[in-house]
């Protein structure tokens, strides 16, 4: 069994990267986004972090959190937004022996991806990323066409220009 080390740094700012279990043919985030919306909202609520670019994929998503001074427990944040989002989806999801004797459901992956922001640079860079990713993977012809994603609001700040990622040769280096 692989021992997975996290690191943990308080009031730090991070990169995520989080995958439903089952991706191949799975719409579930964006066709529960207001369920998603209301477990972010949920643990928000109870341990407070900031979001600092987000995007929801159909069956990922990825976004960069600022957690408070003096506070590490990211990973505690996740886990409560996957089992608040999982409770509110029907069962019925292919579920291995392995979680059944977990009493886990099959929605989520695991594991997550979790990137520490180290500088402004690597924040930028991770910022595009997140708002790139729906038309790398083909789901938007622009990042201002995908609704599920921070990039608006980051238009609307004036941090990008109006046209930005609509060349077909546009390419972000460093994402994950």
């Amino acid at each position: 069994m692989t021992n997975y080390r996290r690191l943990y740094v308080n009031g730090a700012t991070w990169f995520f990267t989080v995958n439903l279990a089952q991706r191949h043919n799975n719409a579930l985030l964006v066709n529960e986004i207001d369920l998603l919306r209301q477990s972010f909202a949920y643990v928000k609520e109870r341990h407070p972090f900031v979001i600092n670019a987000i995007v929801i994929m159909p069956e990922h998503l990825h976004c960069i959190w600022t957690l408070p001074d003096g506070d590490t427990d990211y990973a505690m944040r996740w886990r409560l937004l996957k089992s608040h989002f999982s409770r509110g989806i029907a069962k019925g999801e292919p579920t291995s022996p392995s979680r059944i004797k977990r009493q886990e459901r099959g929605i989520w992956q695991r594991r997550f991806w979790a990137h520490l922001i180290i500088n402004q640079k690597d924040f930028n860079t991770h910022v595009d990323y997140i708002h790139w990713n729906p038309v790398k993977h083909g789901w938007a012809k622009s990042a201002h066409g995908w609704a599920h994603s921070s990039f608006n609001q980051y238009l609307a700040m004036g941090v990008y220009p109006e046209n930005w990622g609509h060349c077909g040769d546009f390419e972000i280096n460093g994402g994950e």
